[in-house]
């Protein structure tokens, strides 16, 4: 049983994480009224910044036209499956790394010169390669999540208490058994905040590449609505986007918390 020192300071938990909720919702209404007022009274140009409404009607004729959710569905495939192999790939390397120093310390100045490359600019190379498809929009987004990941991941690795392997391998540990032991346990926390940092990095990939080949997506909807002046359209896609990308970080947040349990 729980002392009622015990249960007060978890009640006090609860009242605070309700509060924290509380707040960032009341931020996200407050900044939906002011910019709805700021446009019905014409304190804004509505032509450049659009309006809530305007919005909300955008989204329900996309829905009606049955293009809403095929363009979502796009983005969230490309998103998703650049994802996966970002992350995973790049443990994988970087675990890869991890173990022969030598490979490491031959490749990072290369991971340096990648990681500095404005990935814009291998868009063209990417598309003549890989063709105008989606091929070429999670290409692009894995070269610019992979080198982050690797870099992160192989220096999470290395910080790892240098004591607790020395005691390991003084029990004649393998280095498999080191790794799989200690190394990503102790790692845990880090290996998620690189997941949280991978999901902004893939979706500015999976954008950058739809502006330049998509004919479908999120991407798509906001290059197309800058074409046509149509900036209902932009922002429309700019919100989709926030909420995809909301809904995928909180969804990280949760597997984070069942794997704490």
């Amino acid at each position: 049983m729980y002392s009622k020192e015990h249960k007060e300071y978890l009640k006090k938990i609860k009242i605070n994480k309700f509060l924290i909720r509380l707040s960032q919702l009341l931020i996200v209404f407050l900044i939906i009224f002011i910019w709805q007022f700021a446009a019905d009274k014409n304190l804004i140009n509505t032509f450049i910044s659009s309006s809530p409404k305007a919005i909300i009607n955008t989204i329900i004729n996309l829905y009606k036209d049955e293009t809403l959710f095929h363009h979502i569905w796009i983005t969230f495939y490309e998103v998703i499956i650049s994802f996966l192999i970002a992350t995973i790939g790049g443990i994988i390397i970087a675990s890869i790394l991890w173990r022969y120093k030598f490979i490491s310390k031959v490749i990072d100045p290369y991971l340096t010169m990648l990681n500095s490359l404005p990935k814009v600019s291998l868009g063209p190379i990417i598309i003549i390669i890989a063709g105008a498809s989606t091929k070429s929009i999670i290409i692009m987004a894995l070269f610019i999540s992979i080198i982050i990941t690797i870099i992160n991941v192989t220096q999470a690795f290395e910080t790892t208490d240098k004591n607790k392997i020395r005691l390991l391998q003084s029990f004649k540990a393998k280095p498999y058994q080191i790794f799989f032991k200690l190394i990503l346990p102790s790692n845990y926390n880090n290996l998620i905040n690189v997941c949280k940092v991978n999901i902004g990095l893939v979706f500015i990939g999976v954008i950058m590449g739809e502006f330049l080949v998509s004919k479908a997506g999120i991407g798509y909807l906001i290059m197309y609505g800058s074409q046509v002046f149509n900036l209902n359209l932009v922002m429309t896609g700019v919100i989709l986007l926030a909420i995809m990308a909301s809904l995928m970080y909180y969804l990280i947040i949760f597997i984070e918390k069942k794997f704490q349990k």
